[in-house]
């Protein structure tokens, strides 16, 4: 027996206001390799708390020591399940891995908490998942139908069976074997007995970096996870890319044959915290500069720029340094809500943005506002936001979008709504700005973007980024999708040719 995991502790889960139409947040991964005094555990909770924005819903780490795991899973914050000054105790080990999380593939179970662990024959492994696997559902069903037994309905747990029946020698080559297998966006941080695995997609659609404190290696979703830990950034995994980290250092392999890279977009729009640096670009600058190009592209005459907190206040500081108009805090936002608060009545519920955010009536008044959000999605957040500057005595309101209009769902790791409740995706700009009750509406063009970002421009034969959400252009096959929308109609000839194609 080399596996010990503590009974997770329950919380109740936070309940999303059907109303709230905020893009959430992926998952967040962090591993460190090598630690002294048992302290690996405490360098991933460190890691895990700086990345607790990509996930507030659940969070677990798997440590090893003598080739025997111990395994903590909670739902809640970070801080709630791994804040005790008695956690390399509990967790005892030189090496761990840790995950953070919202689910967009599986429901709000304990039971698909990560890090997913198995007993192979090689020994134990956990496996840590940031993303989504866009041929999950196909593979399940296949593997099921040969005999496999899931505990979970997490598309993380379909790597590990994936990896359980390879018949590679070398757990190394069982997980390449895996990843060789699975389509979709994901980075992976993987631990066993006497080694930690990191892999990247091969477009590099969700981010991964490395880096080193001292002697201890770590892979981390972000670099403000480094920060946190004291690490110094060493560089990105690379798409494609597979490191192997044991007693005898860091190998790189490359697997698989790769193209150019298309990382995530929305990385830089809304999911990465602003200090940290993605793929060589700073988030806070990009977002600035997002501002920027949004106030050449949407010049208006007004008084103050209002950011949406907290995500839009870069764009909203660029706006404002571009256009020359001040900006102004006029909405505050709240950091002490509850995650369990649960609104007692609908008119409570109707009420609750102000919980949230609160209009600044002493900055408002009399004002023409250019208000500042991230993005628009369907449309019911930006409209009480919108309703509650007017009821606070702004006398004009224009509404600027710092990305550019959402019109597809995503299927690599962002809880996105279906495209018939996108609100751009469903009606014209005029219709727009008339629900939403603004002076005037802005976008962000896809273009804009592409030069924030520091391009001249988006490719359309071969784009630089993941901007599918923006333009339908998905980078891989969306297998489940696929089949799903063939349903019984397709034939099992057609199901096999489509799925080598």
């Amino acid at each position: 027996m080399d596996h010990m995991i503590a009974e997770p502790v329950v919380h109740r889960a936070h309940a999303r206001d059907p109303e709230d139409d905020a893009l959430r947040l992926e998952c967040g991964v962090c591993g460190a390799w090598g630690a002294e005094a048992d302290e690996a555990s405490s360098i991933v909770a460190l890691g895990l708390h700086a990345l607790q924005h990509r996930g507030q819903e659940a969070c677990g780490i798997a440590s090893v020591k003598d080739a025997r795991f111990h395994t903590e899973r909670h739902m809640g914050l970070v801080g709630e399940a791994f804040g005790g000054a008695d956690l390399s105790q509990r967790m005892p080990g030189s090496a761990a891995v840790g995950h953070t999380r919202y689910s967009t593939a599986g429901g709000s179970f304990l039971r698909n908490i990560q890090p997913m662990f198995a007993d192979l024959d090689q020994g134990g492994i956990a496996i840590a998942h940031n993303g989504n696997l866009t041929n999950f559902h196909f593979l399940r069903k296949q593997l099921v139908g040969e005999g496999a037994i899931f505990q979970s309905t997490s598309d993380s747990e379909v790597i590990l069976h994936l990896i359980a029946r390879s018949r590679k020698a070398k757990i190394v080559d069982r997980f390449i074997d895996a990843l060789g297998r699975i389509e979709g966006g994901y980075a992976l941080v993987a631990q066993t007995r006497s080694k930690m695995i990191g892999a990247r997609d091969p477009l590099g659609i969700r981010p991964l970096v490395l880096g080193k404190v001292g002697e201890t290696w770590v892979l981390a979703s972000e670099t403000c996870a480094l920060d946190m830990i004291g690490a110094e950034f060493v560089r990105d995994v690379e798409h494609g890319e597979v490191v192997v980290i044991d007693d005898q250092g860091l190998r790189s392999l490359k697997p698989f044959a790769v193209g150019a890279a298309r990382p995530c977009m929305f990385e830089y729009v809304y999911f990465s915290r602003p200090d940290s640096i993605v793929n060589g670009r700073s988030v806070y600058e990009v977002r600035k500069e997002m501002g920027r190009v949004l106030a050449r592209e949407h010049a208006v005459e007004a008084d103050i720029v209002v950011p949406v907190p907290d995500s839009g206040v870069p764009a909203a500081l660029g706006y404002a340094q571009e256009s020359g108009i001040p900006f102004e805090m006029g909405i505050i936002r709240s950091h002490y809500l509850g995650r369990t608060f649960i609104q007692p009545s609908q008119g409570a519920r109707q009420k609750g943005v102000r919980m949230k955010h609160s209009p600044n009536k002493a900055a408002l008044a009399g004002k023409r506002v250019v208000l500042i959000d991230d993005s628009i999605v369907r449309g019911t957040t930006s409209l009480k936001l919108v309703r509650a500057v007017r009821a606070a005595g702004a006398a004009e309101v224009h509404l600027r979008s710092a990305s550019p209009q959402i019109l597809y769902p995503d299927f690599y790791g962002i809880d996105m709504p279906e495209r018939s409740q996108l609100m751009a995706a469903n009606r014209t700009l005029e219709e727009m700005t008339k629900e939403l009750e603004v002076d005037s509406l802005g976008f962000l063009s896809i273009d804009g973007l592409y030069r924030a970002l520091g391009e001249d421009g988006r490719h359309a034969t071969q784009p630089q980024f993941t901007d599918h959400y923006f333009t339908g252009d998905y980078p891989t096959r969306l297998l489940d999708r696929e089949i799903e929308e063939g349903g019984r109609e397709m034939s099992a000839r057609q199901l096999s040719l489509l799925v080598s194609a």
